[in-house]
């Protein structure tokens, strides 16, 4: 029995990780074990929660305004002893967040083989998104196992040299954990219910009104570029009230003294706290389109039929603009505001983006990941 784990710590490595993590543990073949870091503590836990997972090992470094120092420090440290005690013959890591490249290094330093779910994925620019796009290529430097979302993932593991053997184009687990996700809303009423009272708190919700849904949050969009997202909002609300705004704002304090300041006195934007995973789902699905500066989103929505509108300067999912499902809008207001009324505005182009295919997998990339590991590992023995 070969002996796995998988070591995450942000909701959006959580989502994307734990139908994986599932799919693993029901398979005999494998002794799995799941360490989180806790880097976003109380959202990490709600996703948890709901996916019926329980760590084994629970690292909690969550502190208010850490940085990136301490987080990967203190990540590094505390592997040290887990990898000792539990020995795994493989780790797991997701994406491209601090404690996926902390958990790579750990497994490096012990010599113990990196599967990487979500590879392949570049800017090319190290600052943008920052520190996401240095993670990404540094945790693909040091993987043995890439899993890769789409053949352009691929092709750029291939251009940096690595082997196409270690290289699975699976899809985006994301889609995995969506279609799981609205089956159990959709097959369990009393959560359907429960949603929707739980979201009238803060939004009304009317089928009478169409919503646009916002999430920013991303750091390097921290300050000058989420001040103009915010007067953009101002100003698609104020051209535009027989439409809404619902911006779910994400706990960091540097996006809630901005979103707060600006957001708060116009009638129809809603600033409404941070969402379990299955609400946020609800709201993607009923929403008109979407506006946000997320990697996951992006590949997501498109299998809701939703238009995005990325509030980004670039983005390491070309795949979705190829496609026609996302369009790149950058981070001023002229640009922000002009596409998102040309959505409301012009059906056709709604039409066009809304009914383009998704690129990033059918909600099979888990089986298909377990399925590579495994005849991987006999073809070694």
């Amino acid at each position: 029995m070969k002996r796995v784990l998988f070591v995450f710590g942000t909701r959006p490595e959580a989502i994307k990780m734990a139908p994986l993590v599932n799919v693993f543990k029901k398979d005999s073949d494998f002794e799995t074990k799941l360490c989180v870091s806790a880097q976003h503590r109380e959202m990490l836990d709600q996703t948890l929660n709901f996916f019926n997972l329980q760590p084994d090992f629970d690292l909690n470094i969550m502190e208010s305004n850490q940085d990136l120092f301490s987080i990967t420090s203190k990540i590094l440290l505390a592997l040290k002893d887990i990898l000792k005690d539990f020995k795994p013959h493989l780790i797991l890591v997701h994406g491209d967040t601090t404690t996926a490249l902390s958990g790579a290094l750990a497994g490096f330093y012990e010599k113990v083989p990196i599967a990487h779910i979500e590879a392949g994925l570049r800017t090319h620019n190290l600052a943008s998104p920052y520190p996401e796009e240095a993670n990404r290529q540094m945790i693909d430097t040091l993987t043995n196992y890439y899993f890769v979302p789409t053949n352009d993932s691929k092709n750029n593991l291939l251009l940096e040299g690595k082997k196409e053997k270690n290289i699975c184009i699976s899809g985006n687990t994301v889609i995995d954990a969506l279609f799981l996700t609205l089956n159990l809303i959709k097959s369990n009423q009393n959560l359907e219910q429960k949603i929707k009272k739980d979201l009238s708190l803060y939004y009304p919700l009317n089928p009478q009104r169409k919503f646009i849904l916002v999430t920013a949050h991303r750091r390097e969009n921290f300050g000058e570029g989420l001040i103009q997202i915010c007067e953009a909002l101002k100003q698609i609300a104020y051209n535009n009230p027989q439409i809404d705004i619902v911006y779910p704002t994400h706990p960091n304090p540097n996006v809630q003294k901005t979103t707060k300041s600006l957001l708060t006195d116009t009638p129809n934007i809603f600033l409404i706290p941070p969402l379990n995973y299955e609400y946020f789902v609800y709201l993607m699905s009923h929403c008109y389109f979407i506006m946000t500066d997320s990697g996951g989103i992006q590949e997501e929505a498109p299998s809701l039929r939703k238009p995005i509108l990325l509030m980004r300067n670039n983005t390491e999912r070309p795949e979705a603009l190829e496609a026609g499902v996302v369009k790149l809008v950058g981070t001023h207001i002229q640009s922000i505001t002009k596409e998102a009324q040309n959505l409301l505005d012009n059906p056709k182009d709604y039409q066009a983006m809304s009914h383009s295919i998704n690129p990033y997998g059918d909600g099979k990339a888990c089986e298909r990941i377990v399925d590579f590991i495994k005849n991987f590992q006999r073809d070694k023995e």
